[in-house]
């Protein structure tokens, strides 16, 4: 039996465990998770002071170490995040439909946890909080697998939570931390079958391909982000720029920051120059069409076909005009990752036109694209946003981390 096959069976045990438990004994690993996060605060930071400095001897980008780093600021907001699901409506056990057939059995359908979860994920060392204690909310188990950038962060926030979990007399395993970072250990947890019951990438379009592509265990795809903001000619241009702002440069590495504007000819000349303007303070590079760059100049690269299809996950933005909402449209359903798609516009024919019209998990009209998030949705912590359409779709909470089950009562029907 592998290391990981072991894993899978304290998973299991551990799960069976959970969906024994009340939602008040829930509640309270929870709160001990989270007051052990600050608890354990100079032993995380220095794990992950580390992992920041190899990865920064490695050449890691400047928006790759944001996304590994934590500070006593985001650890606080990590903690708080954990008290945030405690106070969520417990999603086991809930009655979803039901009623009493002609014949008098009676039919519940009832929610009921999926079992053991496994995860995929890269060098976001908040991903290994946020999988766990939904999982736990929601009765599952966890092994958690992340990649070997965050490996020193992801242990001491582990250990953190089994010592919290432990402290409440609940089984350690719970939550399990897959140490080998290699490809072998990703492989052979994609085929994890029998162990894991259900397998959810959080990554790069490189990672989350992988996993589709090579996994036997039932799989919940979760997308790269190739985001769009289309703004149209009947827009306020003043709330276009601070919107495509917003969802390029407040934080460039999230799946939920925009990658491409797609612009109206009739407001192209007039939009352009003040769109740079606001993005010249973060220094955003352009690489725009042929239009693009006649308005604004040698600054502006020549954009590949490529570059419209490429999460860039930096400051680097492809920018196009376009002849019509309806080349928008279609330009957004060619490219885009079916994550997160916005319109900025004036006219609510083209606002209605466009929510029907572009396939994505979730569609904006006069807002940025960074509020697709689990906490921002009202769900707490998030396991991450699927672009399937199957089971879940959008930012993941608690209730996608559910299935159901059929109770039927009787007394003595035979068919």
């Amino acid at each position: 039996m592998t290391q990981l096959q072991e894993m899978g069976q304290r998973a299991q045990r551990a799960a069976r465990v959970l969906n024994t438990i009340s939602t008040s004994k829930k509640n309270e690993a929870l709160n001990a998770i989270a007051e052990n996060l600050i608890h354990c605060q100079s032993e995380i930071l220095e794990a992950n002071a580390k992992d920041m400095e190899a990865a920064w001897a490695s050449g890691m980008s400047a928006s790759l170490l944001d996304r590994l780093s934590l500070t006593p600021k985001r650890l606080n907001a990590i903690a708080q995040s954990v008290q945030e699901v405690t106070a969520l409506p417990d999603p086991v056990g809930k009655v979803i439909g039901g009623g009493t057939n002609p014949n008098g059995l009676r039919i519940e359908k009832v929610s009921v946890p999926l079992g053991v979860v496994g995860m995929i994920f890269e060098a976001r060392p908040n991903v290994v909080v946020d999988a766990a204690v939904l999982c736990l909310k929601s009765s599952n188990a966890s092994i958690l697998r992340g990649g070997k950038e965050a490996i020193c962060t992801s242990s001491a926030l582990e250990q953190a939570m089994r010592k919290a979990l432990e402290s409440v007399q609940l089984p350690a395993d719970c939550i399990q931390l897959v140490k080998d970072t290699s490809r072998n250990s990703a492989l052979e947890m994609m085929k994890l079958n029998g162990y894991i019951d259900v397998l959810i990438p959080r990554g790069g379009a490189g990672l989350i391909r992988s996993v589709v592509e090579n996994a036997t265990v039932p799989v919940i795809e979760t997308g790269t982000g190739n985001c769009h903001v289309y703004v149209d000619n009947s827009c306020d241009i003043e709330m276009a720029c601070q919107i495509v702002d917003n969802a390029k440069t407040s934080r460039p590495s999230v799946c939920n920051a925009i990658e491409n504007v797609l612009v109206h000819r009739g407001i192209a000349s007039s939009f352009l120059p003040l769109m740079k303007k606001a993005l010249d303070a973060r220094h955003v590079e352009l690489r725009g069409c042929p239009e693009t760059v006649r308005i604004l100049g040698g600054c502006v690269t020549t954009a590949s076909e490529e570059d419209y299809d490429t999460e860039f996950l930096d400051y680097i933005l492809a920018v196009k005009v376009v002849n019509s909402l309806e080349e928008a449209i279609q330009h957004i359903n060619t490219h885009g990752t079916r994550h997160s798609e916005c319109i900025v516009t004036r006219d609510y024919a083209n606002s209605r036109k466009f929510v029907c019209e572009v396939d994505a998990a979730a569609v904006y009209v006069n807002a940025s694209t960074r509020f697709t998030d689990g906490g921002e949705f009202g769900l707490g912590a998030e396991i991450g946003i699927s672009t399937q359409k199957l089971h879940a779709r959008g930012p993941m909470g608690l209730n996608e981390l559910t299935s159901y089950k059929y109770i039927v009562e009787g007394n003595g029907q035979i068919r």
